[in-house]
């Protein structure tokens, strides 16, 4: 197995020991290592301990809410990726993560693979920003928006020919539905992205994006 991978640590935060047991379980089989705690503020002790590369945090959770711990763990580390577990997919919370400082998100219930591939991403990612914080750029802006996931993003898009829905857009680059809306919304808001609108269906008009040819 991959020696660099073994090296990854990630803390999770959940305080229903089937779910720690079945993300422990994912990690140990990818080859990372992962840290344990039941409550936010366990977690975030154990962040300071371990400088993990990734934390996987629990929405709902007495005491400290995901929220919550989400925003301490990000006071304490600009560079950490976080990825937010929650049954709940509405976009206006994942605004407030994303401004609380998260950087993506899984929806219960956990798939092995779906989950391996959004840790990978959000590996890629903490890699990015730990350079950038090396550098003293600018990690995180003050929309929430994370320089080193806008650069893969753009990346991705300025690669494509086509135009892409939001679903294929987080799909192929495996970062959650949410995390994307809220970026692609940014570089519109930008102007590095233009907005397709697609006629001729039934319901509203569904739109693809593309980067924009002036970038």
């Amino acid at each position: 197995m991959d020696e660099t991978k073994q090296m990854k640590k990630i803390v999770i935060i959940d305080d229903e020991p089937d779910i720690q047991y079945t993300i422990k379980e994912i990690c140990l089989y990818a080859g990372w290592s992962p840290i344990l705690a039941d409550n936010g503020m366990h977690g975030c002790e154990l962040c300071k301990i371990h400088s993990p590369n990734l934390v996987i945090v629990d929405y709902h959770m007495p005491d400290w809410d995901g929220l919550t711990t989400v925003k301490k763990i990000r006071q304490m580390d600009s560079a950490i990726s976080i990825l937010v577990l929650t049954v709940d997919e509405r976009q206006e919370i994942a605004e407030k993560f994303i401004l609380a400082g998260a950087n993506d998100f899984a929806i219960k219930p956990i798939k092995s693979p779906d989950l391996i591939s959004r840790i990978k991403i959000n590996l890629k990612i903490n890699e990015i920003q730990q350079k950038y914080a090396k550098e003293k750029q600018q990690v995180f802006t003050d929309k929430g928006i994370s320089p080193a996931t806008l650069s893969i993003i753009c990346d991705y898009m300025s690669q494509q020919n086509e135009g892409l829905t939001l679903g294929e857009i987080a799909g192929g680059l495996d970062l959650a539905y949410q995390t994307i809306h809220r970026y692609i919304q940014y570089l519109i808001e930008e102007g590095k992205i233009e907005t397709l609108p697609i006629y001729g269906q039934l319901g509203r008009p569904k739109n693809k994006y593309k980067y924009s040819k002036k970038y």
